[in-house]
């Protein structure tokens, strides 16, 4: 017997030779289709930032005078703007808290070394010293407004100075009503403290989303009241780099005061990278 298949089979055999053939390169297609569409969204799609952020705090961008109570807090301008001119060299890009906020979690992204410039209490030096120096960069600053306790008359920014502040593109944040030690307070006074976002809204248009401890000086019940009234987190005078594993209501910052110079302050940013988080309490004058 033969063992030759037959002719209308061997045709058969070639079809479908050709149709798995077509079929596989067709497949092959929509494989490469679709993971050149999967790796060009995971190139735009925002990823969680898990750089470190560092901090500054500053008060006053003035000389302090003889009577300053706390001469250290004073930072003069030509200072000012050569450690701001030193960050810019080394390859630092000022951004706002809510950048960071959004890198952090996915929804945003950062310059390669982002850097947080925070002003705390409101002084007027910030506008008419800071403001300059920043702009001259394309940087922004975040403003930490307490809204009473530093009037135009002892030095405060003047409502036109603020909303000028947030026309440059920064951020307005609070310290709450005035400078009081919040630990010290009973609940409806510390409410009252706190809960100033709807009266900032009304004032300036923003939405204050961050608060700034006053003095740094928190516990339990301060966070507490923070978390209820709306903030998404806080700030401490606590040194460190803020992270995506900090608790947002506890983040770190590195005070400058007067007298650093550059070099120094350069420093001071890359010595606190790996600081411990801020505790759950501080009360450093309990």
């Amino acid at each position: 017997m033969s063992s030759s298949v037959p002719v209308s089979d061997t045709a058969h055999v070639r079809l479908n030779g050709r149709r798995q053939r077509r079929l596989a390169v067709t497949l092959a297609s929509l494989v490469a289709v679709s993971l050149g569409n999967h790796q060009a969204a995971a190139q735009t799609r925002p990823r969680a930032h898990t750089t470190a952020v560092p901090i500054l705090m500053y008060h006053v961008i003035a000389a302090p005078f003889p009577t300053s109570p706390f001469p250290g807090l004073y930072v003069p301008p030509g200072e000012f703007a050569a450690q701001m001119q030193a960050l810019a060299s080394a390859g630092y890009h000022a951004v706002t808290l809510d950048q960071v906020w959004a890198a952090l979690h996915g929804t945003g992204s950062l310059p390669a070394r982002p850097i947080v410039i925070s002003f705390d209490n409101g002084y007027r030096s910030q506008y008419t010293q800071a403001l300059p120096v920043l702009r001259r960069l394309h940087w922004v600053g975040n403003e930490n407004l307490q809204l009473s306790g530093l009037p135009p008359r002892q030095g405060g920014l003047s409502s036109i100075q603020i909303r000028g502040l947030i026309a440059a593109g920064w951020e307005l944040d609070t310290q709450g009503l005035s400078h009081a030690d919040l630990t010290g307070l009973g609940a409806t006074a510390l409410h009252r403290e706190v809960a100033v976002r709807s009266l900032i809204r009304r004032r300036y248009g923003v939405d204050a989303k961050w608060f700034c401890y006053p003095s740094g000086r928190y516990d339990a019940m301060v966070i507490a009241a923070v978390k209820a009234a709306g903030y998404v987190g806080a700030t401490t005078v606590s040194p460190g780099w803020a992270t995506r594993t900090d608790d947002p209501y506890r983040l770190p910052r590195l005070r400058v005061l007067g007298g650093t110079d550059p070099h120094a302050l350069l420093e001071l940013i890359a010595g606190a990278r790996n600081d411990p988080h801020p505790p759950p309490t501080y009360l450093p004058h309990a």
